[in-house]
């Protein structure tokens, strides 16, 4: 007993231990919470239409196969292919006749090779594969849209630790049944059941970080770093789905995953001790109030509208490459790797300087740079030529994430109580919505006017919201609110709130 607490009073369990309160180690288990989940978010994006197009392929083949042999009679000519002089002969099989008949040579028809390209043409098979794996990718962000107004104003009553580890285990479950599902049915309730995961994770991750991290600034820094976390995510999912895909098989990539989860769950629940019960110390302003205000409504659209973009591409753009570059299926992945790069670097670069050129700003040229981007995506005429529009959605993107994620904290500082697990429920709220419509409606909108038009569709709508960000370069504050700020927000109580939080 002695050498076990001998153990447990050094390593990583005492560090553990002593840092439970530290801010830095919360924002370390967010980041990989969001990591996690978004890695998941986007693993399948290239194997789903694949392995989904490859199962529909090998089914109607089979159905096929069988009618044929079924309405085969004993009575009929038959055609035989003579491997030597490539001519056809038709054999009278017929029952009347004693010994069989060869006719005469018809012409000439060359040996069947089997097809080895990667082509799939635009049949209604494939056509209609747009449909099916857009209402499987919508699938998640429904469930979490639906989900998303309980788990708010529950983080408020109970505290954020519970939720954060719960969002764990729905994770973990979720990824097991992607593993090991082979049927559309469980697929889709694998999707589903990740959106509830997930908004456990994101809502109780962010209110989270808003509740320790105080000071605007601070807030913006820690928000954009943990956004790192999801855009690392974004940045490694596709290409590692794909190339396990190509090269293992499709339950690698999720096994992984699980494995890593486990890992996040042990840290958390050395941490965070989801066990405890710990509500706010005041009521929070309730969330029908928080969505009538129509600057967080303009920051919510703006995180809606940008990352529809990107859902739209999700479903639509692997089975546009099938159809008219002809891709493997490792490319399908690959091509989403300049957005995910620049998604990271935007994060990463706006999460410091939005603060100083003022956020609403960076914000309107994101969504500005997300149109115009989406616009040019369908000229491309190989995989190369997505490198440049994909890496300008994803650095967009980048910049109205990093940007309206951290106002939406500052907005309620400003105008109403501060208590962030709804406000930070409508944000989730506002990215479910985009990745809800995204995929589902662009699934159908591909299959009936074609992946070009969606993408006008998507980056006009864009730009024609750019310049309501505008409105919030000066939001006004509530009075009593703006007493208060003007006392929080001194260069003297920022300094000693670091050193009491830090």
């Amino acid at each position: 007993m002695g050498l076990f607490d001998a153990f447990r009073d050094v390593g990583v369990l005492a560090w553990l231990r002593e840092g439970r309160q530290s801010r830095r180690l919360i924002l370390l288990i967010v980041f990989i919470a969001l990591l996690l989940d978004n890695m998941l978010l986007t693993v399948v994006v290239p194997i789903i239409p694949s392995y989904l197009y490859t199962v529909d392929d090998e089914a109607a083949a089979a159905v096929r196969n069988h009618s044929i042999s079924s309405n085969s009679p004993s009575g009929t000519f038959q055609t035989i292919v003579s491997l030597y002089d490539n001519s056809t002969r038709l054999t009278n099989l017929s029952p009347q006749v004693g010994t069989p008949t060869v006719t005469p040579a018809l012409t000439p028809t060359p040996t069947p090779t089997p097809n080895t390209s990667n082509c799939r043409k635009a049949d209604d098979q494939l056509l209609n594969e747009n449909v099916k794996v857009g209402l499987l990718f919508a699938s998640k962000a429904t469930v979490q849209l639906i989900t998303n107004p309980f788990i708010g104003p529950l983080t408020n009553r109970i505290g954020y630790q519970i939720p954060m580890f719960a969002g764990f285990c729905i994770m973990f479950l979720s990824t097991i049944m992607f593993a090991f599902s082979s049927s559309y049915a469980l697929l889709f309730v694998a999707r589903s059941l990740q959106g509830v995961g997930s908004s456990c994770s994101s809502v109780a991750g962010m209110g989270m970080l808003a509740s320790v991290y105080t000071d605007d600034e601070e807030r913006g820094n820690a928000i954009g770093i943990a956004l790192g976390g999801l855009a690392m995510g974004v940045l490694v999912g596709p290409p590692f789905g794909s190339v396990m895909y190509e090269f293992v098989g499709k339950a690698a990539p999720f096994l992984i995953l699980a494995v890593l989860a486990v890992l996040d769950g042990a840290l958390q629940l050395f941490v965070l001790q989801p066990s405890k019960v710990e509500p706010e110390s005041q009521k929070g302003t309730s969330l029908i109030t928080l969505m009538k205000d129509p600057y967080i409504l303009i920051a919510a659209g703006s995180i809606c509208f940008a990352n529809m973009a990107i859902a739209m591409l999700e479903p639509a753009l692997p089975i546009w490459m099938m159809e008219t570059m002809c891709a493997r299926k490792w490319q399908l992945g690959v091509a989403f790797l300049p957005a995910s790069i620049s998604y990271l670097i935007g994060t990463n670069i706006f999460a410091v300087l939005a603060n100083k050129m003022g956020r609403w700003l960076c914000s309107l040229i994101g969504m500005l740079l997300v149109g115009v981007s989406i616009l040019c995506v369908p000229f491309a005429k190989d995989i190369y030529g997505l490198i440049l529009p994909n890496f300008g959605v994803g650095f967009a993107i980048g910049m109205v994430d990093s940007s309206m994620m951290p106002i939406m904290g500052y907005l309620v500082d400003l105008r109403h109580v501060s208590v962030y697990g709804s406000v930070y429920a409508i944000a989730d709220v506002a990215f479910c919505m985009g990745f809800a419509f995204g995929p589902s409606a662009g699934g159908a909108i591909a299959r009936s006017i074609g992946f070009p038009w969606l993408m006008t569709i998507i980056g006009v709508v864009d730009i024609l919201f750019a310049p309501l960000c505008f409105f919030l370069r000066n939001p006004p504050a509530n009075e009593e609110k703006m007493d208060f700020l003007r006392k929080l927000y001194t260069p003297y109580n920022r300094h000693k709130m670091r050193q009491r939080t830090s």
